[in-house]
């Protein structure tokens, strides 16, 4: 695997893969000793010129797990806030002998360019484009939820695989319903791609506001009812932040107020009581907790929102395995022992 930029780059066994080896990396840092010689003597670059918390430190932890040399860059403070290009920034890169770029953006189709241009030799991981992709997010999300369902027995059609992992295992048979900003979510974008392609029905559930032009030629099924959804019994429900940033006018326009987006869309303690016993509440995060989704739903024992962080640095440390050390999605899922 070259590059990292889009979940519709991946086929069934190429997801399948990746999410086997984050699986034996998870297996690694339940250690004392977390850290692996894997990508020892390389160089990482954290290229973030959006504003992230949780992403840009899971991807420095996975780097640093993996022994590579992490430069967090930042676009506020450099030279971009002086006018400098995305090409000279790859250009300084380049000639800084980057093995690795992992790349946030504002602007959809920047990773793209960044890897296709000829600007650098470096491996490139998509951290976030616009509204457009964010595949390592799809990636942790189908991780956690193979890994949490794999455990109760639910669904599934590998052949052969570890029943307390799911290592091996697609996600065929079960439903998901993502839930809110539709429209400005890369994260729901990414996840229709990808859960689909491991064989997942998705169903998106939104304000007709919040709803992509277009969204019919995606792989998925859309509604307005939230409640209509719940009663189909989903197996997992991802609730998605009210993105407020990336709207007009001081984030309004697209619903008539708060309370009326949560009383409508948001997941509350009556819509947690109707969930299947087995069912996991998502969220990529962060939440604003009582609008997309209640402090009891949050907190619920059946909420896996920080375990999909942790799984998120696993997924991180799998990715940048195989972009940057590794042979391709055809060579075997290395083991822990392997890889220490």
């Amino acid at each position: 695997m070259r590059h990292l930029l889009d979940a519709r780059d991946l086929t069934r066994a190429d997801a399948v893969h990746v999410l086997d080896t984050a699986a034996e990396m998870a297996a690694t840092q339940s250690r004392e000793i977390k850290k692996l010689p894997t990508l020892r003597g390389r160089t990482v670059v954290n290229l973030f010129f959006e504003d992230s918390t949780r992403t840009r430190i899971s991807f420095e932890t996975a780097a640093k797990r993996l022994s590579a040399d992490v430069i967090n860059f930042s676009a506020k403070g450099s030279s971009v806030s002086k006018g400098e290009s995305l090409k000279d920034t790859a250009l300084t890169l380049q000639a800084m002998g980057a093995d690795g770029i992992v790349i946030r953006h504002h602007a959809s189709g920047a990773p793209h360019l960044l890897a296709h241009a000829g600007w650098v030799d470096a491996a490139v991981v998509n951290a976030g484009d616009g509204t457009h992709q964010h595949p390592t997010q799809a990636l942790l999300d189908a991780f956690t939820i193979r890994r949490h369902l794999a455990e109760r027995g639910v669904a599934g059609s590998g052949e052969s695989f570890d029943a307390r992992r799911g290592v091996g295992r697609d996600l065929a048979g079960l439903k998901v319903a993502i839930v809110g900003d539709v429209l400005h979510s890369r994260v729901a974008r990414s996840n229709v791609q990808l859960l689909t392609t491991l064989g997942a029905e998705v169903t998106l559930v939104a304000p007709p506001t919040l709803v992509p032009v277009g969204v019919g030629t995606w792989p998925c099924t859309v509604s307005y009812d939230l409640d209509a959804t719940l009663a189909e019994r989903p197996d997992a429900v991802m609730m998605l932040r009210v993105q407020r940033e990336r709207m007009s006018a001081g984030g309004g326009g697209y619903f008539p107020s708060p309370l009326e987006y949560s009383r409508l869309y948001g997941l509350d303690q009556r819509r947690l009581a109707t969930l299947a016993e087995h069912a996991v509440i998502m969220h990529p995060g962060p939440m604003n907790r009582g609008l997309e989704i209640s402090a009891q739903a949050a907190d619920a024992a059946r909420s896996v929102v920080v375990e999909q962080v942790s799984n998120g640095v696993a997924v991180r440390m799998a990715v940048l395995y195989l972009t940057l050390a590794g042979s391709g999605t055809a060579a075997p899922v290395p083991t822990s022992k392997e890889l220490a």
